[in-house]
């Protein structure tokens, strides 16, 4: 049962359930929508013109709004309305969350047109601090109205659980749900210190691999620390040992400059070092694997947000067509 007053007369207007039910079931934005209207229109009919919708339907949310708050909003005669006093309070509520509303809803629009806003991206630590970290800033003269947020760890981590907006992965991917885009080939090289070759020797071929000292790395998603996968396809399995293993690249680096042993490594890596000539690239008789690259991935959407499709387009540029690292390198 909802009241109203029409003049002096208190006068109820019954519904059946059909139409309880109707009510019920009203947007309640939709109806302080309404309320705002009725209340700059002075009239019923007036916010049902601006709002498109029928007299009718206007009063069965400014009735459900009554009903539900337990007290009238407007006065009501035959020939005027007016806001109550409980209704110009109420009214100032309804329009600063009408105005929040509108602002994020304008928020989101803008952050699916314009890059703005906080942009969390997780890289493995060598390949972020190598060649994401020192990009930051151009990016950012581009789009100041983004904040990156770097993640640096090699684990696997998990972007919806942890709310990353996307991820760089290296390697060859695993089949998942998510949306990948290559940004550049991941060239991988055995190479050692001239120092290292002095005392034991050059191998040519992937078969003396196993009379050498192979540093391994432990997080490789395609193979073992104790197995190189050479071939287009990495289809050739060599297993090798050695002294040393490790589950990030700057510490193999390190120790295949001291002459400890051979590593593969990726270019982004020792690119500097092969063109100074502090460690050499080995030939061997086996093609690298050429499956190995550097993507972005994303949790599936019809449409992401602009920032990351414009830090993707960045990196995409930025390593095209050839990766800042392998420049010069044969």
């Amino acid at each position: 049962m909802i009241y109203s007053h029409i003049g002096d007369n208190l006068v109820f207007l019954k519904y059946t359930s059909h139409q309880q039910s109707e009510i019920g079931l009203l947007d309640r934005l939709t109806s302080l929508e309404v309320f705002a209207k009725v209340a700059a229109a002075g009239s019923l009919s007036g916010a049902a013109r601006a709002m498109g919708l029928s007299q009718t339907m206007v009063t069965k949310h400014v009735a459900s709004l009554e009903a539900r708050l337990g007290t009238k909003l407007f006065h009501r005669t035959t020939r005027r309305l007016s806001i109550t006093e409980a209704g110009r309070s109420y009214l100032e509520s309804a329009e600063r969350i009408l105005a929040d509303m509108e602002a994020a809803d304008s928020a989101i629009s803008r952050e699916r047109v314009e890059p703005r806003g906080l942009l969390r991206v997780n890289v493995p630590v060598v390949f972020g601090t190598r060649q994401i970290a020192p990009a930051i800033a151009e990016f950012s003269a581009v789009h100041p109205e983004v904040t990156v947020e770097l993640g640096l760890n090699d684990r696997l981590v998990d972007l919806a659980e942890e709310g990353w907006d996307l991820a760089i992965r290296i390697g060859s991917l695993r089949d998942s749900s998510m949306v990948a885009r290559k940004l550049a080939p991941n060239r991988l090289v055995v190479c050692a210190a001239t120092s290292y070759l002095a005392r034991h020797g050059t191998p040519r071929t992937v078969a003396d691999l196993a009379r050498h000292n192979c540093l391994g790395y432990t997080l490789s998603q395609q193979a073992s620390a104790a197995e190189w996968l050479f071939g287009v396809e990495g289809e050739i399995r060599v297993q090798v040992s050695g002294t040393l293993r490790a589950n990030n690249g700057d510490a193999l680096r390190a120790a295949t400059l001291a002459g400890l042993g051979l590593a593969r490594q990726p270019t982004f890596i020792i690119a500097d070092d092969l063109r100074s000539g502090a460690l050499v690239a080995l030939p061997l008789d086996q093609p690298e694997i050429q499956t190995s690259a550097v993507h972005a991935v994303y949790l599936p959407d019809r449409r992401p947000p602009a920032k990351v499709r414009a830090f993707i387009d960045f990196l995409a540029a930025r390593f095209a067509p050839v990766t800042p690292w392998d420049r010069g390198l044969p």
